[in-house]
């Protein structure tokens, strides 16, 4: 496990930055034949993805939500991001057909849900935790003097670390 890293720290990142949400509403806990194939084929897609450098995957983070679990991805292009999604030599097409075929016979079993954030400015704060989101998707950096305060950080459209270099 990372270890904490002490103090404030923000997070750096120069160019486009899209910001992906994806995940699986489990809506018949007892249908184990409809989640568990969703549930097994994220772990495998997100190897692929940070396997691979120029598939523009940052970085991402596991979570539970209400629902399901559902994970929240940071990518360097939205042309990126689309480009893995259509490939047919990468693991996303194939899991999506397989969906959409157990999907008809049991349609209300589970559910897929994303969302695509093309972000302009992005703000981050982490006072004394493990690597995490943004930061550990990007680069983490120490929050600067003038920029201590979120409204700072975000009004320059930057971090305080773009402020420094």
């Amino acid at each position: 496990m990372s270890r904490v890293v002490a103090g404030r720290m923000t997070h750096h990142h120069e160019g486009e930055l899209v910001v992906f949400h994806i995940g699986m509403q489990i809506n018949r806990w007892w249908r184990f034949d409809q989640w568990l194939p969703v549930f097994f084929a994220m772990p495998r897609m997100l190897r692929e993805q940070m396997a691979e450098e120029e598939s523009g995957m940052l970085g991402s983070q596991l979570l539970i939500g209400a629902g399901g679990p559902y994970v929240v991805q940071y990518w360097s292009s939205i042309e990126k991001l689309y480009a893995y999604a259509s490939s047919m030599d990468h693991l996303h097409r194939p899991a999506w057909t397989a969906f959409n075929q157990r999907a008809r016979k049991a349609p209300e079993a589970v559910g897929i849900w994303h969302e695509t954030f093309l972000v302009e400015r992005a703000e981050s704060m982490y006072v004394s935790t493990r690597p995490m989101g943004l930061a550990a998707a990007t680069s983490p950096v120490p929050v600067a003097g003038r920029h201590d305060r979120a409204r700072a950080r975000f009004a320059e459209g930057r971090t305080a670390a773009s402020a420094q270099h």
